[in-house]
């Protein structure tokens, strides 16, 4: 029975993270009623506070609970096998919280009329989607949103970490995933204060969230990640003729 409960409840956290996921393309695209560029109802402080305290609260939770101690801190409490799971819900709670809570702060920064830009726009903010979802299954989408742990779980199969390799975008910059969200970030044909704050905060942390994430890989794969790290551009692609790829190698 156990094993039943946490194959479902790892179903269901993949579940809420897609839903999230897929809200957030409409939101940030400004296609839902109530998007990110909608009507301001607070005043322009108060709505920079909402702001920040939200996409706060989502950086803590993303990188605290990516952390090793925090993981195995967490374990003590809950199945290893559900430790994944637990951190994409987690994930997929707090990307609501920012869609749901964040206060829109009017002006505009830039505003594209021409329909063929536009549409130009629009495409490149498809493209980060595309980058972003296809580096996942790039690595190994299932494990990186826990059904692969709480498949294995379920088997009766013990979970074992996949061996380090540098396979599609992973050939060209060290973090296609993070590329992605940067270029979805900004690729607006109308940014307003309220699209930039966004923008600008994400695209800081993730060259702040970089840094401890690679920390991590250092210290889990050694002088691999190293290599790799050494000769892989961290989020813009080198010349084709500059480009080194790193070898694989197993764990």
């Amino acid at each position: 029975m156990k094993r039943w409960i946490i194959l479902l409840y790892g179903l269901c956290a993949y579940g809420f993270a897609m839903a999230s996921l897929f809200y957030m393309i409409g939101w940030l695209g400004n296609w839902l009623p109530r998007s990110i560029d909608a009507a301001p109802s607070e005043s322009l402080a108060i709505a920079a506070l909402i702001n920040l305290f939200v996409f706060v609260a989502f950086g803590i939770q993303h990188s605290v609970m990516a952390r090793p101690a925090f993981k195995k801190a967490l374990t003590k409490l809950i199945p290893e096998s559900a430790e994944r799971s637990t951190y994409v819900l987690c994930s997929g709670v707090c990307l609501f919280a920012i869609m749901l809570l964040w206060q829109p702060m009017g002006g505009q920064i830039w505003k594209v009329d021409n329909q063929p830009l536009r549409c130009v726009l629009h495409s490149i903010y498809a493209i980060g989607w595309v980058v972003l979802v296809g580096s996942t299954f790039a690595l190994n989408h299932f494990d990186l949103f826990g059904l692969r742990q709480v498949w294995l779980q379920f088997r009766g199969k013990p979970y074992t970490h996949l061996e380090f390799a540098a396979p599609g975008p992973y050939r060209f910059v060290r973090h296609p995933i993070y590329v992605g969200w940067i270029i979805l970030a900004w690729a607006t044909p109308d940014m307003t204060w309220t699209h930039l704050v966004f923008a600008v905060a994400t695209t800081l942390y993730i060259v702040k969230a970089i840094g401890w994430e690679e920390k991590d890989l250092v210290d889990y794969h050694g002088k691999v990640y190293e290599s790799y790290r050494d000769r892989t551009p961290k989020l813009i692609p080198s010349l084709p003729g500059d480009r080194v790829v790193a070898p694989t190698a197993d764990v």
